[in-house]
């Protein structure tokens, strides 16, 4: 049974979120009715409520989203808030639709999409992944945490050629490795208020650790959001060398940790928005023209189902006319298709810029 003290904090800011002008999918989708079916239910394993679900929303309450699964089994116990907002994320991903096999395609396919070097800056495909076994962020033990990144150092030694590297602990770390990992944008700093009023960063920086490979192309981050961030990234246009360097890795990886699956929403992650193939492939893309043409450039991005944000991700600005522009679909499509959709995407916004 929910205790008293967690129900009044859940109707109190249940109250506030139905007055405020937010325009998260929390709000539009927690209903008086699902509220009150829900607000007394809790996980099975590890008894989490419909307060560690909501609470980063129920505070910030210019939140997009809103909500976060403490564990696994929140997405179903919880199924009637996170459904609708999942439909309504990922482009019409039902209730009774299943997300398809993993499925990396013809991983030759794709090509440089910018040889000339004129508008990409750089490209990245990063998939998150969960460690079966474990719940997410707001319910892990200080020694979990610490058990887990055990269990990440010790599978990551084990990469060979390209893959190769090291992995530095964020316990103890020294200032000069600290700036080093800065100075390569590699270092991610402790959880920003949405992660913050999550619980997402408890016993911080406990079982958090960076691993990149020598070349610097291959990163890992671990207890970062997702248990596990596996990131392929360089300068330029080359997709299909950032996409296959990632595929590897992940077959590579998957073999020595089992990773959790969902029959129905494919790999769970601890925020809805990147369940399914939980991939984002993105480019730091320079399109000036379209820059000063934001209301083109946004019809181009719906179209392509594509996210732009600014030059450092979500809640930033552009600089220098710079965007970070991803797929915004990671349900209901394979991980070919949610990569097949940025290509196509950004190759339709380089051949309108230089028509501009």
């Amino acid at each position: 049974m929910v205790d008293a003290a967690t129900l009044e904090k859940l109707e109190a800011g249940y109250k506030k979120l139905k007055e405020s002008d937010s325009k998260s999918l929390l709000k539009k989708y927690l209903t008086q009715e699902v509220f009150d079916k829900l607000k007394t239910l809790k996980t099975p394993t590890f008894g989490s409520t419909l307060l560690d679900v909501i609470q980063s929303g129920l505070e910030n309450h210019d939140s997009g989203v809103g909500i976060y699964a403490p564990d696994a089994e929140a997405y179903t116990v919880f199924a009637d808030l996170f459904d609708p907002i999942i439909e309504d994320y990922h482009g019409g991903f039902k209730k009774t639709d299943k997300h398809p096999a993993k499925d990396w395609g013809d991983v030759d396919s794709f090509s440089n999409l910018d040889p000339a070097g004129e508008f990409i800056i750089s490209t990245r495909v990063r998939c998150g992944r969960s460690m079966q076994g474990y719940p997410f962020n707001p319910c892990l033990t200080e020694a979990q945490y610490k058990e887990m990144e055990e269990k990440v150092s010790s599978t990551l030694s084990g990469l060979e050629g390209e893959l190769k590297g090291a992995f530095y602990p964020l316990t103890g770390m020294t200032k000069e490795v600290q700036q080093k990992l800065i100075d390569d944008h590699f270092l991610f700093k402790e959880g920003d208020r949405f992660l913050q009023h999550a619980n997402a960063c408890r016993f911080w920086p406990t079982g958090r650790g960076i691993y990149h490979n020598d070349n610097k192309t291959f990163l890992v981050w671990c207890n970062e959001e997702d248990h596990l961030r596996l990131i392929s990234m360089q300068m330029g246009g080359d997709l299909g060398q950032v996409y296959r360097r990632l595929v590897s890795a992940v077959n590579d990886i998957e073999k020595r940790v089992p990773f959790s699956h969902n029959e129905r929403l494919g790999f769970l992650t601890f925020c809805p928005t990147n369940l399914g193939t939980t991939i984002r492939a993105s480019v730091h893309i320079k399109v000036p023209k379209l820059a000063a043409n934001k209301a083109k450039l946004e019809e181009v991005a719906g179209k392509f189902n594509l996210q732009v944000r600014g030059t450092r991700g979500e809640h930033t600005e552009a600089e220098g006319g710079v965007y970070d522009i991803s797929n915004k679909r990671r349900m209901g499509l394979t991980e070919y298709q949610a990569v097949k959709e940025m290509n196509d995407g950004i190759a339709e916004l380089i051949k309108i810029e230089r028509e501009l």
